[in-house]
């Protein structure tokens, strides 16, 4: 009876063992290369695969996307500037068989050839077309990466430029030429404006000499202007003074046609004499004392 528990325990022992080494669970995102004495057999999907203890091995292999950063390296680009560039790469395997048997450690290779690409590709490049064109240095190094890695059967899905270290001389260039830049838009855009207000300017002295009086008008506002500020002199200019002049022989017939109409004065008002009088000595008001500047 005792003999008959320790084989039951031994048989039991045994297939468990033999349970452990056969039997293998192939994840949902995995695939599973099976190789029987040496030589490939076959590819075991995702599930519970069987195989043959100490004949078989069964190597699985990761079908997921895989994310590889390339390490910042330096690099002297086509016109001779030194930068220190870093990028990251996705890929995955698309053929598991060709990813175990093709290359010993397909994620070192691919990294190694990832790396030394990028300083081929950018090296190709001005430091201009590194900064603005990342999309076309991006394509090629991935068209560049396809052509090998398709041969250990990975597919190389995204290349993307990660950090663009520049020197401290280049950054101050840099500095300097986008302050230029500006500069060259402003006076640009100062001198469209001077254009545009003297073009303005034409067609305002075109319509001020066909209406004289609005060229007074704007005389007349521009002193009223001046004369916010108490301490300001204002000299008069020569157009103005003819103003003056009309104006005082305007007073002159204006007083007459009044003397005329009145027969009397009254309480209150003066005579017209009087008022001929001072609107004669408005009228003959010297030239010489108008145009003298006035302090407002």
């Amino acid at each position: 009876m005792t003999l008959l528990i320790v084989i039951i325990v031994v048989v039991v022992i045994l297939l468990w063992i033999w349970f452990s080494l056969s039997v293998r669970v192939v994840r949902q995102y995995e695939m599973g290369v099976l190789f029987r004495l040496g030589r490939i057999a076959g590819v075991r999907n995702p599930g519970l695969a069987v195989i043959i203890p100490v004949v078989d091995r069964l190597t699985k292999v990761s079908l997921r996307i895989i994310t590889l950063p390339i390490q910042s390296q330096g690099i002297i680009t086509r016109d001779n500037v030194s930068v220190d560039i870093s990028a990251v790469a996705y890929f995955r395997v698309i053929d598991a068989v060709k990813s175990v048997v093709a290359i010993e450690n397909v994620y070192s290779a691919i990294d190694q050839i990832a790396q030394t690409t990028l300083r081929k590709v950018v090296g190709q490049h001005t430091l201009d077309e590194t900064l603005a064109e990342t999309d076309v240095i991006n394509s090629g190094i991935r068209q560049i990466l396809d052509v090998t890695t398709l041969e250990w059967g990975v597919e190389v899905t995204l290349v993307e430029l990660k950090d663009i270290q520049l020197p401290d001389s280049m950054k101050r260039a840099m500095a300097r030429q986008a302050e230029a830049e500006r500069e060259k838009r402003a006076k640009i855009i100062a001198a469209e404006g001077e254009s545009l207000a003297a073009a303005a300017l034409g067609d305002a002295s075109d319509t001020m000499m066909a209406h004289p009086l609005a060229l007074q008008l704007r005389n007349l506002q521009t002193l009223l202007d001046l004369g916010v500020d108490k301490n300001t002199t204002v000299v008069f200019p020569a157009p103005l003074m003819s103003t003056i002049s009309e104006l005082g022989a305007f007073l002159n017939r204006e007083a007459g046609a009044a003397a005329g109409s009145v027969a009397a004065p009254g309480p209150g008002r003066t005579s017209g004499s009087k008022a001929r009088s001072e609107s004669g000595r408005i009228g003959q008001r010297p030239l010489a004392a108008a145009q003298a500047p006035f302090k407002t």
